[in-house]
Formats: structure tokens, C-alpha cells, sequence
């Protein structure tokens, strides 16, 4: 009996070691290899970074790992903004990760480095290998903005809401709470989101990681596994022609005159030469009256002097 009974106990333990090792797929993040189904959770290695860094594919995977495996796969009248509100110029790049799947503060590329916060989007001027990083700065303020195609008429403001609410909570796992806004301005469409370190507990996902997936399914580029994002309002397709992403972090920006593009620092030399030519004509102007003024006092006097000879 005890022998049946020691074979019974080890198929039991057979099947379950070969149920934690059947194959699976990963529904939010296609670029991904060796996956597993641990316990009814589906693990992964993000592709760039092998085994060191498991995917939870029951949630959004962070936007460094994302970046990275990206980069392993290619290796190639509205309302104003916030004055401490920047772009992404760098677009992708080969990031630094740390183990728990957050950007290094300090990112390089061979001896150029800088730095940049929790989105993993660069923040201070490029140095060499010098540069101190004292800490990941967290971006607190998320800006989508959103320009759709020319239609005939406005959309539905509510419906539009609705949609842009319910995809970020259902498909993004965020919680409604750090949607601050859904705003449309025709054509324009701007999503803000806002989570502060103190408000973000170890279960939420990050709106870094939610901002960039969402990026990618606006641009249909979906990290998702065979399911792209439409967006339908009102049972009609919306077309975007332009999406732009904008970053508030909690520590402002250090950026120097030099990071600055041409045009704006064309503008601002054309904004600097044009008030010191009116400075200039101003006191030209001035000195000539002045002149002027003097000469005929000057010519006053020789008359009054000439009438009393």
C-alpha cells in the first residue's frame, strides 16, 4: 500500500511542477521570451534584459524595461502649458535599469551622460561620464495632447470623456483617481495625469509606464499582444494626426541656454537686438533735441541783445 501510495504522491508532484512550467502569453507586453505560468501568474524575461528582470504580464510592465527591449529589438489657442513643462527630444535611447525595473538617474551614451526622472525623459544638459545624479527626480504631471483628423463637426464632449476614462482605468490599470482631467479643445485632446509619490502606493501602476503605453496605441505601435486600441467615439473611428507628451517633474528641469533649439534662440537674439536699436534711437533722439533746444535759447538771447543796442 505505501509503495501506490509513494508513486501516487510523486505524479502529483510531476503534474504540478509541469502545470508551473507550461508555456503562456504575455496579453500586455509582446516583447517578451521564455514565459511561464507560475501559480496562475504568466512570467516572463524582458527581452534586453534575460532573466534578471521578470515580467508580471498581469500588469503594465515599467517603461525602462519597455525602452530597452525596444531598443534590443531595433538598435537603429489652446490652454497654455505649465512653464516647467517639457518634450522628450531624445526620443528612444538604450536605458540603464535597476533591478526593480526603474530608470537609473544617471543615463549614458559611451562617455555622454545626463539626467532624468521616474518617465526615463532626460532633465539636465549632456556632460561627460562626470555627472553627478543625485537622485530620479519623480514626474508628478503627465500631458497627452492629442490633435485628430478634420472631421465636419465637434465630438461629443461626454462620450469623449467617457472613452478616454474608461480605456486608462480598464486597459492601463490606473486608477481613476490620477486622471486629473480629459479635456477637448477642437481638434486638440488633452489628457492629464497626476500621481505624487506620496499618493502612489506599491500596487498602482506608474503614469510613466501607463503614458507610454498609451503613446504606443495612439501611434499603433501596441506593446499589447495582438490587441490594438481604437478609438471609437460614438461608434466612429478617430484618427489622430499628431500626439504630443509633455513632463512636469516635482524638481524643475535644469536645463541651460545651450539645450535650447535654434529657433527659439533665434527669436530670442532678434527679441534682445530689437529692444537695444530702440534704446539706441531713443537716446539719439533725445541728444539731438537736447541740441536743438539749446541752439535756440542760444539764438533768443543774441536777439534780445541786439534789440537792446
Amino acid at each position: 500500500m505505501k509503495p501506490l501510495c509513494g508513486a501516487a504522491l510523486l505524479l502529483l508532484l510531476c503534474a504540478v511542477a509541469c502545470a508551473q512550467q507550461t508555456p503562456c502569453v504575455c496579453k500586455k507586453n509582446k516583447r517578451v521570451a521564455n514565459c511561464k505560468l507560475l501559480e496562475g501568474v504568466c512570467w516572463c524575461d524582458s527581452v534586453g534584459s534575460g532573466a534578471s528582470a521578470n515580467v508580471n504580464c498581469d500588469t503594465l510592465t515599467s517603461k525602462c524595461l519597455l525602452m530597452k527591449a525596444e531598443m534590443t529589438g531595433s538598435k537603429s489657442g489652446r490652454r497654455e502649458k505649465p512653464k516647467d513643462a517639457f518634450e522628450d527630444t531624445d526620443g528612444l535611447y538604450d536605458p540603464e535599469c535597476e533591478s526593480t525595473g526603474v530608470f537609473k538617474a544617471k543615463q549614458c551614451n559611451g562617455s555622454t551622460c545626463w539626467c532624468v526622472n521616474t518617465a526615463g525623459v532626460r532633465r539636465t544638459d549632456k556632460h561627460d561620464a562626470d555627472l553627478k545624479c543625485s537622485q530620479l527626480v519623480r514626474t508628478t504631471w503627465i500631458i497627452i495632447e492629442m490633435k485628430h483628423a478634420e472631421r465636419n463637426a465637434p465630438l461629443n464632449t461626454e462620450s469623449l470623456k467617457k472613452f478616454f476614462k474608461e480605456t486608462i482605468t480598464n486597459r492601463y490599470m490606473l486608477d481613476g483617481r490620477y486622471i486629473s482631467s480629459v479635456l477637448y479643445e477642437e481638434p486638440y485632446i488633452t489628457i492629464d495625469l497626476k500621481q505624487n509619490s506620496s499618493e502612489k502606493s506599491s500596487g498602482d501602476v506608474d503614469i510613466a509606464d501607463v503614458a507610454y503605453y498609451f503613446e504606443k496605441d495612439i501611434k499603433g505601435d501596441s506593446i499589447f499582444h495582438n490587441n490594438r486600441l481604437n478609438v471609437s467615439i460614438d461608434n466612429e473611428i478617430l484618427r489622430f494626426e499628431k500626439t504630443v507628451v509633455y513632463y512636469v517633474d516635482e524638481i524643475a528641469p535644469e536645463f541651460s541656454m545651450k539645450s535650447l533649439t535654434p529657433g527659439l534662440i533665434a527669436v530670442i537674439v532678434v527679441v534682445i537686438v530689437a529692444i537695444v536699436a530702440a534704446i539706441v534711437v531713443l537716446v539719439f533722439t533725445r541728444r539731438r533735441k537736447g541740441k536743438y533746444v539749446k541752439a535756440e535759447v542760444k539764438e533768443m538771447n543774441e536777439m534780445h541783445r541786439g534789440l537792446n543796442a
